[in-house]
């Protein structure tokens, strides 16, 4: 059992600390465009198959045989995308790129960085043969081992990757991390909707939380830093703004009192220059933001710019499902859900569920009534979620768990019932 495990099973006091990062951030300017041109592949290859388009070779378009490993780094006035990809869609990658940076707000070059004229390098090229094969044929079906069809897709990866869940809030999310997120995403909207103007796309929130016996008991800090237009110079100013139109809509909507917690807004004092001009941004560097805000283990694996068959991506997805339905299930307050593939394999190596002392039943149970009530092959995975769909893009900002979004499939409590039948409760 991990230490935070441990210690979040006493009695006693502790603190816990998760941050967030706005859609400006440029670590997630870069997830945004990399899951902006597996949407924009998606959606055309999803036409061209509906069209019954041919290659040269008479090779049909098939949404199945899309694969994408898209990686983007932004910095000073200049974009690169880069990575594996396999279609017979054409997307414009400039475009695509240009247009993700101005929707966020990088649309002037006073902002330090601007859509329309930053220069963008296209360097993707094909997906290697030797990793596709293992895709579209599983390790069992090139052994002639099996025929069924969700027997056929391999694991486009191996790995493990982690799902968690927890009863603390209502969208079973850690608290620390589920308030930053939403301060994250309030700060963007107060700057799209003109509510406070002289804001700028940058941004990162951070909320400490004390804990009692393992529950949240009180906000103990809120940390927001926020890049902002250089004639505004009263911090004074800004930190009443952040308290009236930030904090306390959010934490009035998540019902959390705030009014004792410690407040940073600007701690350095000044956040002129943001976004890739003062930071180069990368793909896949923000992933524990994307997840649980470090409550609970990560694999290692981010999301953004990979295509269902990576099971970095979907496997993360659907370990969040289970854990998910595991606790809406009454089966524990917490869950934390592990599993395990091998690159080219469609059977997962291990399923593991960890209750930290918190089940209803034994965590032994709880695995045997997984491994009935959910498939977690990739295929099945793919199946049951529905990810071949371009929902891909606003995952890549405020966190891909804990949404009340219809798109984030993975957050469905659908199979709380048959859980507990299988765990022997009433359903």
């Amino acid at each position: 059992m991990s230490d935070l495990a441990s210690r979040s099973t006493l009695s006693g006091s502790y603190l816990f600390t998760s941050e967030s990062v706005t859609e400006g951030h440029p670590d997630k300017i870069a997830d945004q465009i990399s899951d902006a041109v597996l949407d924009a592949i998606l959606e055309k290859e999803a036409a061209l198959e509906a069209a019954g388009y041919r290659d040269a070779n008479g090779v049909p378009a098939r949404l199945d045989a899309v694969r994408c490993a898209c990686e983007t780094l932004v910095t000073t006035g200049t974009v690169v995308v880069s990575g594996e990809i396999r279609t017979q869609a054409y997307v414009d990658v400039q475009k695509i790129a240009r247009d993700v940076i101005c929707r966020i707000g990088y649309d002037r070059a006073k902002y330090g960085f601007d859509g329309a004229t930053c220069g963008v390098i296209n360097m993707i090229h094909g997906q290697s043969p030797d990793i596709a094969q293992g895709v579209d044929e599983s390790y069992d079906a090139q052994a002639g081992r099996t025929t069924d069809p969700l027997d056929l897709v391999g694991a486009g990866d191996q790995g493990m990757m982690f799902g968690y869940a927890t009863d603390e809030t209502p969208a079973y999310m850690p608290m620390p991390h589920y308030l930053a997120s939403r301060l994250a995403e309030r700060l963007a909207q107060v700057r799209h909707d003109g509510t406070l103007p002289y804001l700028r796309p940058d941004g990162k929130t951070q909320v400490t939380v004390r804990y009692e016996g393992g529950r949240p008991a009180a906000v103990e800090t809120i940390v927001i830093s926020t890049q902002h237009a250089p004639e505004v110079e009263d911090m004074g100013a800004i930190e009443a703004d952040m308290r009236a139109h930030v904090i306390a809509p959010v934490m009035e909507a998540a019902g959390v009192p705030w009014e004792g917690a410690a407040l940073y807004v600007n701690p350095t004092g000044r956040f002129v220059v943001g976004g890739p001009m003062g930071d180069t941004g990368l793909t896949g560097r923000k992933i524990i933001v994307d997840t649980y805000g470090g409550m609970g283990r990560h694999g290692g694996g981010a999301f953004s710019g990979k295509d269902c068959t990576k099971v970095d991506r979907s496997a993360a997805y659907a370990a969040r499902w289970v854990a998910k339905n595991v606790v809406a299930a009454g089966l524990a307050h917490r869950c934390e859900v592990q599993l395990a593939y091998a690159i080219g394999v469609a059977r997962p190596l291990s399923v593991m569920v960890d209750t930290f002392g918190t089940g209803a039943v034994a965590d032994d149970a709880i695995e045997r009534a997984v491994e009935k009530v959910f498939d977690l092959r990739p295929g099945a995975i793919i199946r049951d979620l529905d990810l071949r769909r371009p929902i891909y893009e606003k995952t890549a900002a405020y966190g891909h768990f804990g949404r009340n979004d219809p798109d984030f499939t993975w957050e469905r409590t659908d199979r709380t019932e048959e859980l507990r039948a299988a765990c022997g409760l009433d359903a």
